[in-house]
């Protein structure tokens, strides 16, 4: 019987190297190629015809839902998209049976994927994947979609975080380290960058290296030259630069 052939994408290295390891152990699996970004991915479907996927959605540029949507009228291989935060995608891929990896996946939880994908190939039937790949990308990209978790150190290890736990976030140099009650973690990206995943109905800029949650706001006082005091629920005392004043009004009904 014929291997089935795999395409891994993905922007990161390690992570694509976790899956090829995975691969390795199964001997009715080949994996034909791999592909670090959107447009290598579309490049090396059709050029390899793959039977399978795994295509990461969080990618610089052409993202996972990007590929897709390029090869739109073109036969298309069975797709597992790898995700690590974004929740409403979840939900989707969940009401239309659409495979999905969650990360951080375990073997187990990777076995079942792909036991369920080599079933789809090895059937060779028509069962509406352009249809329900289709309905998935429409319904994603009808609405901006911004972190609900993230990846962050905890130890030795790493855990997911949930957004709406953090308090308030702060730049230090090209890390950002997020305040959650007592504890902290030190993420590595640029505040700039991070603000523009997170929810701006919940999380407001008021500095250029500060970003509170909403939610966790208390008060707000007149301060000096323009700026202002931000006190949050817990009582930590943070200072508004002027230039982000407009920010409040947001808040305002």
């Amino acid at each position: 019987m014929d291997r089935i052939r795999v395409l891994i994408v993905d922007d990161e290295a390690p992570a694509r190297a976790k899956l090829r390891r995975f691969l390795a152990a199964d001997p009715e699996v080949e994996v034909v190629g791999e592909a670090g970004s959107g447009t290598e991915a579309v490049e090396a479907v059709r050029a390899l015809a793959p039977d399978v996927v795994f295509l990461d959605i969080q990618m610089p540029g052409l993202d996972g839902f990007g590929v897709v949507a390029a090869l739109e009228g073109e036969p298309l291989p069975q797709v597992v998209f790898v995700t690590a935060y974004d929740e409403f995608a979840v939900k989707a891929f969940e009401v239309h049976a659409v495979d999905y990896l969650l990360k951080p996946f375990g073997p187990d939880r990777f076995a079942r994927a792909l036991t369920r994908v080599k079933e789809r190939v090895r059937a060779r039937r028509d069962d509406g994947l352009d249809r329900r790949l289709r309905t998935v990308l429409a319904a994603v990209t009808r609405r901006p979609t911004y972190l609900e978790r993230i990846l962050v150190p905890d130890g030795g290890k790493s855990v997911l975080l949930e957004v709406s736990r953090i308090d308030w976030i702060e730049a230090e140099g090209n890390h950002v380290r997020l305040h959650v009650g007592t504890a902290s973690h030190l993420v590595r990206a640029t505040l700039a960058a991070l603000e523009e995943r997170l929810d701006p109905a919940r999380f407001l800029r008021i500095h250029r290296s500060r970003i509170v949650n909403a939610n966790r706001i208390r008060e707000v006082h007149p301060w000096s030259h323009g700026d202002q005091l931000v006190v949050l629920r817990d009582g930590t005392e943070l200072i508004m630069s002027r230039r982000y004043r407009d920010r409040l009004a947001r808040l305002e009904l």
